[in-house]
């Protein structure tokens, strides 16, 4: 009896290709391989003990406006060794930075006027390479935010304040062991030698002596 079922059926199963995902066993070796490289920061050295999202704006005297920095994760980084702290904002999408300043014990940050979520500081900015003074405005999502780092700010600034106190108490009590070490020294150079002292008094005794001779007769 003959097939009722079409011969073009038997033709595509025939001619169904291989299934693509199947896995033939076959190894294929990379043409370029690549090494692991190790990518530094500079905050190696360095704990955070600030890190909020936020957008960051600088005033513009020439043209009398704030103009937007970028927008990303502002830090505060503490130095393990020297004890300094620093602020470090860098853009979210290219990490580039738009702020890079220490925190320093003359610094004062203000809340912005009219808006409880943004405040205000000048400070002396590394971010482009060169030291400018700047005028920053920082913004953020909430007054919590906010006030957790105008909080942070002031503390860190009071804690550099006491720090330089410090290293000055201690500078200036180097100089006066110093200059207390020097005067000994100069005060055992004025002192008369013991054999000189000896020698003195022998020459004196030696004087008397002879004044107490009876002159010899005629």
């Amino acid at each position: 009896m003959a097939s009722t079922e079409p011969e073009h059926e038997h033709r595509e199963e025939e001619e169904a290709p291989a299934n693509e995902d199947e896995d033939t066993g076959a190894q294929v070796a990379p043409i370029v391989k690549l090494e692991e490289i190790a990518v530094t920061t500079g905050e190696e050295d360095e704990t955070s003990i600030l890190d909020l999202k936020a957008k960051l704006y600088r005033f513009d005297k020439d043209g009398n406006q704030w103009k937007e920095r970028g927008a990303g994760s502002v830090k505060f980084l503490k130095h393990k060794e020297s004890g300094k702290v620093r602020l470090v904002m860098r853009q979210s999408k290219t990490l580039k930075i738009c702020a890079n300043h220490l925190l320093l014990p003359t610094m004062t940050v203000q809340e912005h006027a009219g808006n409880e979520k943004s405040c205000v500081w000048h400070a002396t900015d590394f971010a482009d390479g060169e030291l400018k003074d700047e005028l920053f405005c920082i913004r953020f999502a909430s007054i919590e935010n906010n006030k957790t780092f105008m909080e942070t700010f002031q503390e860190v600034a009071e804690s550099q304040k006491n720090k330089e106190e410090n290293k000055d108490a201690s500078a200036t009590a180097e100089i006066l062991e110093k200059l207390t070490v020097e005067e000994k020294k100069i005060e055992e150079k004025e002192e008369v030698p013991v054999g000189s002292e000896k020698e003195t008094k022998s020459d004196a005794e030696k004087t008397e002596k002879k004044d107490e001779e009876p002159a010899s007769s005629a």
